[in-house]
């Protein structure tokens, strides 16, 4: 349905549209910078990810601020938050929800889990049990959930930002190929410079911003922009040139499992996202490049030989990006 609702938009209609979408991903990445300071990179992958409908996995180090970004952006687009914390002894119903039988009314009822937010922060990811991974398997692709037989839909907008610490693997269950694949990106939000650090301490220095933090847009109005972020126009060479990427990977020695179809459409709906917040409504080649590492490199998996030979996937896929020629053509002004 929102594809047909894309294609009904006339050129004129999707620039002054986009220009609306990036109107409102600055409100969104300045109202984020409030709490998070020198992150706009990171805030902004986060708002693709969202506008994209996908999901993010944050891998970093603790103290980064992964719990506040999640936070900050529900916070100001005045959606539910819950917070789900992985550990060994996590239960699948500690996620989705359990039934249990209500005396009073004679009856069984439904107790919802964290899981029905619209955004769920599940911190730690990887220290959950693969059979609790799994419950977010449906959530994530289907955005529903099935507990007992019946099957009930999440919020919109529903978004999860799942952490991993890369340094602590002690007593950690790595997540599997299929749960990646469900994410739309991964990133890392890294330590702030000096100038930025200085000024988080005084901001920080007699309360909590994000305490205060308000609204500046609803999740009504962000599901209003996503129509005009798939009418982004990609043009026939920037899809080849994406496939042609996405194709490497299949074929390259050093892979053992390349990018599959989905990743080829994620990478597409990312730049789509990333073109409508820069204010464009067209794909740029720099828009693939510069999502090529965030949307794939946690879907590819590099061969045992290469990984002895120091190799990893995203120094893989910088050799692909770097010979795979870039299309020229002339761009919409």
């Amino acid at each position: 349905m929102q594809g047909q609702q894309a294609d009904r938009l006339s050129a004129d209609q999707v620039v002054d549209r986009v220009h609306a979408v990036a109107g409102a991903a600055r409100a969104v990445r300045a109202n984020i910078g409030k709490v998070i300071v020198g992150k706009e990179g990171a805030a902004n992958l986060v708002l693709i990810a969202l506008l994209g409908e996908g999901h993010i996995l944050i891998e970093d180090v603790p103290g980064m601020g992964k719990t506040v970004m999640a936070r900050a952006l529900a916070r100001s687009l005045d959606c539910s938050f819950a917070r789900i914390q992985g550990t060994a002894d996590l239960l699948p119903g500690d996620v989705t929800g359990v039934s249990y039988f209500n005396q009073k009314l004679n009856e069984f009822e439904f107790r919802p889990g964290p899981i029905f937010a619209s955004i769920v922060l599940a911190d730690e990811i990887n220290r959950a049990t693969p059979r609790t991974q799994s419950a977010l398997l449906e959530a994530m692709q289907e955005r529903q959930v099935t507990v007992d037989g019946r099957t009930m839909p999440l919020p919109h907008p529903f978004m999860l930002i799942a952490t991993q610490n890369p340094i602590e693997l002690e007593g950690t269950f790595p997540l599997p190929e299929a749960q990646l694949d469900r994410f739309l990106l991964r990133m890392r939000i890294d330590y702030p410079g000096a100038d930025d650090e200085r000024a988080m301490l005084y901001r920080f220095q007699e309360a909590q911003p994000l305490e205060t933090l308000a609204p500046v847009l609803t999740g009504e109005a962000l599901l209003a922009l996503v129509p005009t972020v798939r009418a982004v126009q990609v043009s026939e060479p920037i899809a080849n040139y994406l496939l042609a990427i996405v194709r490497a990977t299949r074929e390259h020695p050093a892979f053992e499992l390349g990018a599959s179809p989905r990743a080829a459409l994620s990478l597409f709906r990312a730049c789509q996202s990333l073109a409508a917040v820069s204010g464009r409504p067209f794909v740029l080649p720099d828009d693939v490049k510069q999502l090529a590492q965030p949307v794939l490199a946690h879907r590819l998996v590099v061969t045992a030989q290469s990984r002895l030979h120091g190799q990893d996937a995203a120094q893989i896929l910088d050799e692909i990006l770097e010979r795979t020629p870039v299309p020229v053509e002339r761009m919409m002004q």
